[in-house]
């Protein structure tokens, strides 16, 4: 359909339009600015914060820098060295490399999509929130000689010993355990919002290629952080309840703890990588005047770069005296993973050797990254390599790999696409000349700093010392690359300058100044805060460069959504994988809930980290509470109408449920991180099968210890009746019948809390002790796991019977019983796989 088929809307009812848009949509005057939840606050607010906290740890770097920039040096003394470099790379790695990806995808996602929003606003506000709270607790501890020192990996043994360590280590864990909620939450908003959000006709195959990396990095945060979540819970039961997990004398072995994290660890760098890469997806072809060389290429290397970063964890653990043959698979998989990577590259170099590439100060950063970022690749296949890692691991060699691959591959990229937006967000450019300062002070600073880092590591420098002799060779390199790091923060420092006062002097950007051909750029700029004027029909990858009557039409209304009669912000909802429109989406408006919540929940974690138990449960459970009323008030709304006509002669519901709701699909998509999570606990348990001779121990008259067949089986048969029961629910419901709806909810709640119940008797009545072993806490933790998402279930329950007492789940409007059955679709799974484990496998001994 094209836009001269939809006659132009007259002069004033277009104005009359806008104005009830800028109505529906605006920000709340006053201190009621920060109950907003619309992506062009909330991304603002989360690009903002993860730039300060960048510009944080970048001094604590020169800090790390100046001590190290001469021998025997004492600028700093050796507890507040540890602190700082242990600070640096936390917070460069949790607050930094991953928000900033999930800040700037908040931020300029529903643009490219053509959409008003995001489908879960009050979810980006939550995150957000939880983001800044976790973030200032960890860093604010080095203020009062409590950050933690052992580096920004943890290894036990030693962090495990409270005496040892101190609070430092309870701050890391718990603050990054309620950082992490925030990048899981970001990460299910944005999955959800690429696959149903985009605009009519934007097939998932002509989609931004920015779309493709956000939807791949989604998915690889939900493989990626809950095993480090599972990791966070085992350790902080060993710090806080004595659970030996990671102590060899009790059955537990620390090398544990090292593939929980570097399962989380490598990928990482992949996560922190791809949405750079993302940037360069969308600069490249602009400034090469053509459309991107591969397409289908650069999308197949994305999803195999994501694919094979989760089988190179070991690449960290060559030293740790793994099998030959594990170190052979290891390996190789570490080689073949430049394949992917490779290609990625060799496309962009392709797009500009067939256009006609002009070079603006955005490419310039973009082949600046190319440059570094090769030579970090480069030096990774030699770590790769197993007898090379094991001269070089632990030495600076290895610094001045992670740092050419993050800089190159990640901060100058990002800097380049501050470069490109920054017309978009503010409606202003930064300064060219500057720019250019700018890039020679950091592409200079950069190299000069770690380049030498390569030679220092290969004379045998080790990471993570304070100081070190004079006349073993380090001096002159150790200088030179402080030198080089105090001209890198030159350019940074100029950089931020720009932005925060050279913006105020700059003349307004014209539209489209870049003359673009994705869909971001379509509207005025800065944008209004409704985002787009009309939702359009695209048909092609550039839109703005394939259908040049696009912009004019969009902005006179005339395609979908160019009004808010009824006063509601709304957005379209498409099918997966053609983009065929399925529902007019409304999405809830401000509210200072999700702030609330994170408040809550946050002094949760913080209590647990001081050791203030019962307050931390009691403000826990407040801010579950307001979870509560956040979703009974903002989530499965009722419409006054069925359906409404969006413009165009289409009609479509206002409400859906079932796996064409976006609800469902959060649920789902939030489900499968959470299973990650077990997998991971899981993955321990028969950890400890493999290195131990006799698994489960044996008890003094030589049975295997184990949590007997009674409880268990009775909690399977309970578990079975609450699933059932859940299913007849549903059932009832479709079929009209209130009564039977409400009779199978109390029926599967009391059934699950007899199964949890059932659970947590098992390893009481044959006395396993968590403290004793490895074996008997590995048990409870699974037990207890299953258990409280039992319990989870229940609160379902419960809510799903007060919305049916309250008239708002009935036959018709039945969002949440479809989402909650889904989720015991998981719960059953779970619950069978953790008796069947934690059963069957001292059986079989």
């Amino acid at each position: 359909m094209s836009g001269s088929d939809d006659p132009r809307p007259h002069a004033q009812e277009s104005t009359a339009q806008e104005d009830r848009l800028n109505r529906v949509w605006a920000s709340a005057p006053g201190w009621r600015y920060w109950s907003a939840v619309n992506n062009t606050e909330v991304g603002v607010w989360y690009t903002g914060t993860s730039f300060v906290f960048f510009l944080f740890a970048g001094v604590l770097a020169l800090l790390v820098r100046t001590q190290l920039a001469l021998p025997e040096n004492d600028f700093l003394s050796a507890g507040l060295y540890n602190q700082a470099y242990t600070l640096h790379g936390t917070v460069m790695m949790f607050l930094f490399a991953v928000p900033i990806f999930e800040a700037v995808a908040i931020l300029l996602l529903p643009t490219m999509l053509g959409a008003r929003d995001l489908p879960f606003p009050r979810l980006s506000a939550f995150g957000y929130w939880c983001f800044l709270i976790g973030g200032v607790f960890v860093c604010g501890s080095i203020l009062f000689n409590a950050a933690p020192e052992a580096g920004w990996f943890m290894y036990p043994p030693l962090t495990t010993d409270v005496k040892l360590t101190g609070i430092g280590a309870d701050i890391w864990l718990l603050g990054l355990s309620f950082i992490e909620v925030a990048s899981i939450a970001a990460a299910v908003e944005l999955i959800v919002g690429v696959l149903k959000c985009r605009p009519p006709g934007m097939r998932i195959n002509t989609m931004p290629l920015y779309c493709w990396y956000v939807l791949i990095v989604g998915g690889m945060i939900l493989f990626a952080f809950p095993p480090l979540i599972a990791g966070d819970i085992l350790f902080e039961l060993e710090r806080l309840a004595d659970w030996p997990f990671f102590d060899p004398a009790r059955g537990g072995d620390p090398l544990l703890w090292q593939h929980l994290f570097w399962i989380f660890g490598h990928p990482e760098v992949y996560i922190v990588f791809l949405p750079s890469i993302a940037l360069m997806a969308m600069i490249v072809p602009t400034f090469s005047r053509r459309p991107v060389v591969g397409y289908s290429w650069i999308v197949l290397a994305a999803v195999g770069t994501g694919f094979l970063s989760f089988g190179l964890w070991v690449h960290h653990m060559f030293t740790t005296g793994l099998p030959i043959i594990s170190l052979g698979f290891f390996s190789a998989a570490s080689e073949a993973v430049a394949i992917p990577t490779g290609v990625q590259i060799f496309v962009f170099i392709a797009t500009m050797l067939a256009g006609r590439v002009i070079f603006s100060t955005p490419m310039l950063f973009a082949a600046g990254s190319l440059a570094i970022f090769v030579i970090g690749g480069l030096t990774g296949v030699m770590v790769a390599i197993a007898p090379f890692d094991w001269q070089a691991h632990d030495s600076y060699f290895i610094v001045a790999h992670l740092h050419y691959v993050l800089i190159g591959g990640m901060f100058l990229p990002l800097i380049a696409g501050a470069y490109y937006y920054m017309p978009l967000v503010v409606g202003k450019k930064l300064s060219d000349r500057l720019g250019r300062w700018v890039f020679w002070l950091m592409f200079s600073g950069f190299n000069i700093a770690f380049l030498p880092m390569h030679f220092t590591g290969l004379r045998g420098m080790p990471r993570r010392v304070f100081t070190y002799p004079a006349g073993i060779g380090w001096d002159w390199l150790n200088l030179v690359s402080t030198a080089g790091a105090f001209i890198f923060a030159a350019g940074v420092l100029l950089f931020t300058w720009d932005v925060v006062f050279g913006l105020r002097r700059r003349a307004a950007s014209p539209r489209n100044p870049w003359e673009a051909g994705t869909m971001e750029w379509i509207s005025p700029h800065p944008a209004p805060d409704y985002g787009i004027r009309s939702v359009p029909e695209v048909a092609s990858r550039y839109p703005l460069w394939d259908q040049p009557e696009l912009a004019q039409e969009v902005e006179q209304g005339r395609w979908y959504l160019p009004d808010a009669e009824e006063g509601q912000r709304e957005t379209l909802v498409t099918s997966v994988l053609d983009a065929r429109p399925l529902q007019c989406l409304r999405v809830p408006g401000n509210s200072f809930m999700p702030m609330f919540c994170a408040v809550f929940i946050g002094a949760s974690f913080i209590g647990t980290a001081f050791h203030l138990y019962w307050t931390s449960l009691a403000l826990g459970l407040v801010g579950v509470a307001g979870i509560m009323v956040w979703l009974w008030r903002g989530t499965a709304l009722i419409p006054e109408k069925d359906t409404k006509h969006v413009g165009r002669g289409l009609e479509l519901t206002l409400y859906v449920s079932g796996h064409r709701s976006v609800g469902w699909w959060a649920m789902f998509i939030t489900m499968f991180g959470d299973m990650t999570a077990f997998a991971s606990l899981i993955f321990g348990y028969f950890y400890f099968w493999t290195i131990h001779q006799q698994f489960p121990p044996l008890h003094m008259d030589g049975t295997p210890r184990g949590p007997g067949l009674f409880w268990p089986m009775t909690a399977l048969l309970l578990l079975g009746l609450a699933w059932g029961a859940m299913l007849w629910a549903r059932a009832r419901n479709t079929a009209g019948s209130a009564a039977g709806l409400r009779f199978g909810l109390v029926l599967a709640a009391l059934a699950a809390l007899g199964s949890g119940g059932a659970m947590l008797l098992a390893p009481w009545t044959e006395g396993l002790q968590p403290t004793a072993h490895a074996y008997d806490a590995k048990v409870w933790v699974l037990m207890i796991w299953t258990a409280l998402h039992l319990a989870l279930g229940v609160l379902m329950q419960g809510y799903c019977l007060a919305r049916s007492f309250a008239g708002k789940l009935t036959t018709r409007w039945d969002i949440d019983i479809h989402n909650v059955v889904l989720f015991w679709h998981f719960v059953a799974l779970k619950g069978l796989v953790t008796l069947a484990v934690t059963t069957l496998v001292p059986l079989l001994a």
